[in-house]
């Protein structure tokens, strides 16, 4: 669907925002997402504003996860990406995997 992917990676510091803390560290999971052959570049995420990253980075389409779909801040977003004639692409959410369900599986082993 695109020429070049580059992925935005979410530093530590934002993980945070939801109440939330990395179960792998930044440097770790920056360098996993690099090793993975379909994608051309891995770069920090240290903010929400996406548009603003995809226009420094001259992207046409950016890819999100489905679950953000018909969301009233999405719906404003695709209207401001429209404007900057980026596109964005939804993903199917990965059915039956949940990150909290995860890490309540990682903390019960680790007791």
């Amino acid at each position: 669907m695109c020429d070049k992917l580059i992925v935005g990676v979410t530093v530590d510091e934002l993980v945070t925002y939801k109440g939330k803390h990395a179960m792998i560290p930044f440097e770790d999971r920056i360098e996993i997402v690099r090793s993975i052959k379909y994608v051309d570049a891995a770069v920090p995420q240290y903010d929400m504003d996406k548009l603003t990253m995809c226009k420094k980075l001259g992207a046409t389409m950016l890819f999100v996860g489905d679950d953000w779909y018909g969301t009233e801040k999405w719906k404003e977003y695709e209207k401001e990406f429209e404007k900057a004639g980026i596109r964005i692409v939804y993903f199917p959410y990965t059915k039956g995997v949940s990150s909290t369900k995860i890490t309540e599986a990682l903390n019960a082993v680790r007791k």
